[in-house]
């Protein structure tokens, strides 16, 4: 019971609630028992005063007949039966503790007009009274007559020259019944206002916690068939509204994510078997019947081909996917770049030459790098294979490795016919391909040699190999431009970790470099 976050919710709103109302009683009847004391308190120092001054103009007139202790206890029977207040008794006592009089409180209303007297105050009790005010007068006592309980109040005076106490008692019955009724009250109060709460609470932590249960329901339904569909935002602007809308785009990477595997998968199998087959087809063809050495000789040469290239496909697949579960380690050394380039412009030129292509290659002094040297030579032949590839014949590529505030750059511009603005965003993407038709014309039939770099690119994974390389290092690979003349791209290696200069003005520089050596 307890597992569920709205019994939790309801439990925890009821307890504070609760808290709160039993402080806020406990406080409100504290109050209340305050006010009516003080009341009380007041009451009984202006009534004992006022006895006192009917007392003395009794005594008064009293010496006109009496006199001595006489007169006094006369005057004091005069003001008990004149001074008759409803819940008051009054009583009058000498020095020594006698009582001169007392008494009865006139009945209240509600009392039958032949109910039986209120007893008399025993004179002990008077006595302890006033022994117990000694040293306090302002001090307020209780003590119970029959079944009513009283608060009294002594007074010490000085009348005609003796010392007499009087003793007021007020009736806090009616003080009792408050209190009792506001104890009684809140005991049935409270459980009450409790219960409903409780109820409530649990219907809006039920009410607010609806989306959040028809999320949890939406969400175990779904499964990689259905990732396209999301969760119902009913206000985007709450804080569960927030949460589903996270969640939806959540689900809209995680869709886009295995949209990407799918498409990763399909491409991958669609290069893999186009290698497959045709080695399987030069076999069944070499094994249909006896053949020439020639002719197998010719066969075995297609299929090592093949072979070669779907080793390299496999082989870049798996640097790719060891590159995205960031499993491919870095070994990087200390070397020269501009070396680097100049041994993979030599690699290639070869291959360019070929397919009547010229390549200039343009260091720009020493550049020292400390980087994975191997990644970086791919990432060169990419880039060199790539120009050649859609370079037609007579075409130039121009290279050129030069720095660039704080990093290193490798330019490679060709001659080729362009990227359709259309597919400029997309040349990175894996198994990403243009129209075989804008390559140049011929290749397939030159008879130039197919290196592992030119079959790698023919399955449309050079470019995104080359891309992972630079970020790996925290550099850059773009397409600084593509148009009729040509296409440029730049490879922004750091040399110290800081960001360097822009490819389009880099790329100016380097074409006014061109310009003045004429290449």
């Amino acid at each position: 019971m307890f597992d569920s976050v709205r019994v939790r919710l309801t439990l925890w709103y009821t307890g504070v609630l609760a808290l709160v109302l039993v402080c806020l009683s406990a406080g409100t009847y504290w109050l209340v028992e305050r006010t009516a004391e003080q009341r009380t308190f007041i009451s009984l120092a202006e009534i004992s005063q006022g006895f006192l001054t009917t007392l003395q103009s009794e005594y008064k007139d009293q010496l006109k007949e009496r006199t001595g202790l006489e007169a006094l206890h006369a005057a004091a029977q005069e003001s008990v039966d004149e001074f008759r207040l409803r819940d008051h008794r009054f009583a009058v006592l000498d020095s020594a503790g006698n009582v001169l009089a007392e008494n009865q409180a006139l009945p209240a209303p509600r009392e039958p007009a032949g109910a039986a007297s209120q007893r008399e105050i025993p004179g002990a009790v008077l006595r302890n009274l006033v022994a117990g005010t000694a040293g306090a007068p302002r001090r307020l006592q209780d003590l119970t007559l029959g079944d009513e309980h009283f608060r009294a109040r002594v007074l010490e005076a000085e009348v005609g020259g003796s010392w007499i106490n009087i003793v007021t008692l007020q009736s806090i019955e009616g003080e009792r019944f408050l209190l009792e009724d506001i104890r009684e009250t809140l005991l049935w109060v409270i459980p009450i206002t409790l219960a409903i709460a409780s109820a409530g609470g649990y219907f809006l932590a039920r009410k607010s916690l609806a989306p959040v249960v028809a999320m949890s329901e939406k969400a175990a339904l779904m499964g990689a068939q259905n990732l396209h569909e999301r969760l119902p935002v009913l206000n985007p602007r709450d804080e569960l509204g927030y949460l589903a809308s996270t969640f939806n785009g959540l689900l809209e990477r995680l869709n886009h994510s295995f949209e990407q595997q799918r498409r990763f998968m399909a491409d991958a199998s669609h290069e893999l078997r186009s290698p497959v087959s045709i080695i399987r087809g030069e076999a069944e063809v070499a094994l249909s019947q006896v053949r020439s050495p020639e002719e197998y000789r010719e066969s075995l040469a297609i299929a090592l081909d093949e072979a070669r290239r779907l080793s390299q496909i496999v082989d870049d697949l798996f640097t790719l996917a060891r590159a995205d579960a960031g499993e491919y380690p870095l070994r990087p050394r200390d070397f020269y770049l501009e070396e680097l380039a100049a041994d993979c412009v030599h690699a290639a030129r070869s291959m360019a030459a070929a397919h009547g292509i010229t390549l200039t290659y343009e260091p720009d002094g020493e550049m020292p790098i400390h980087a994975d040297e191997a990644l970086v030579r791919r990432l060169a032949m990419n880039l060199l294979d790539n120009a050649i590839k859609y370079t037609p014949e007579g075409g130039k590529i121009n290279v050129a490795c030069q720095r660039r505030g704080a990093d290193y750059s490798l330019m490679v511009r060709d001659s080729g016919p362009g990227i359709p603005v259309e597919a400029q965003q997309k040349i990175f993407e894996r198994f990403f391909r243009l129209d075989p038709a804008r390559t140049h014309s011929g290749r397939e039939n030159s008879g130039a040699p197919e290196t592992a770099a030119s079959a790698t690119a023919g399955a449309g994974l050079g470019l995104a190999i080359a891309r992972w390389i630079t970020e790996a290092h925290h550099g850059r690979l773009t397409l600084v431009r593509s148009d009729a003349s040509g296409s440029v791209f730049a490879a922004y290696l750091p040399a110290n970790g800081a960001a360097g200069e822009e490819p389009e003005a880099a790329l100016a520089k380097h074409e006014r470099t061109a310009e003045r050596t004429g290449t």
